[in-house]
């Protein structure tokens, strides 16, 4: 099995857990033995979040995405922002918020599960009032969490030790953009989403009426 960072082992990554014989869960209770909670912080594109969050409802896994209000890559108050957050609850997903810190404006979009932007040592695993902060405890430890931040996974890919029910029960961070879009290092995925981004932007110009010969 090839740990490449694309849409089909992120699919053999989630029958490992199945064969492993894990249930994914969702933020609010627990965590039990044998819980796996996958969370998406939405850093940059909502596109990339709805592709996977496809294919995880085919695999008839439920996962938490995480969007922001801030980023200036997407808007939620957009009609397609919109049109995300209704795919993702239709598909079964949970939705929470991925905050800029200090700011938690949890409106009706949002269930209360928090994840920071980009967070710091000093804040990071804070009580958040009024919703759960996915770096705190219970959720939130060292040895049942992985993350794929920047195309790197910490403590290596996951799927062997899922596949052998090597977790107690475990939290994993992943960043749908990394696995949408094509490219061997975090510059060259970045590149491959730009360019789609191109393309995207090109037909909402001429769909808007602009002249683009």
């Amino acid at each position: 099995m090839s740990c490449s960072f694309d849409l089909a082992h992120y699919a053999e990554v989630l029958e490992a857990a199945r064969a492993g014989g894990y249930r994914f869960a969702a933020f609010g209770t627990g965590p039990e033995r044998g819980e796996i909670y996958l969370r998406h912080d939405v850093d940059l594109s909502l596109d990339a979040a709805l592709r996977m969050a496809e294919l995880e409802a085919q695999h008839d896994v439920r996962t938490t995405y995480l969007l922001m209000t801030e980023s200036v890559f997407y808007n939620l108050d957009s009609s397609e922002g919109v049109a995300a957050i209704a795919r993702l609850r239709k598909l079964g997903h949970a939705v929470g918020l991925h905050a800029v810190h200090p700011i938690v404006e949890l409106d009706g979009r949002f269930d209360p599960v928090v994840s920071w932007h980009n967070p710091s040592a000093e804040y990071m695993s804070q009580t958040i009032p009024g919703a759960i902060n996915v770096y705190a405890e219970p959720y939130f430890d060292p040895p049942t969490y992985r993350s794929d931040s920047n195309q790197h996974w910490r403590s290596g890919c996951p799927h062997e030790e899922l596949r052998g029910g090597g977790f107690p029960w475990l939290q994993i961070l992943v960043h749908p953009e990394i696995w949408v879009y094509e490219g061997a290092t975090m510059g060259l995925t970045m590149r491959s989403m730009l360019n789609a981004e191109k393309a995207r932007r090109l037909e909402q110009l001429a769909d808007d009426g602009i002249e683009l010969g």
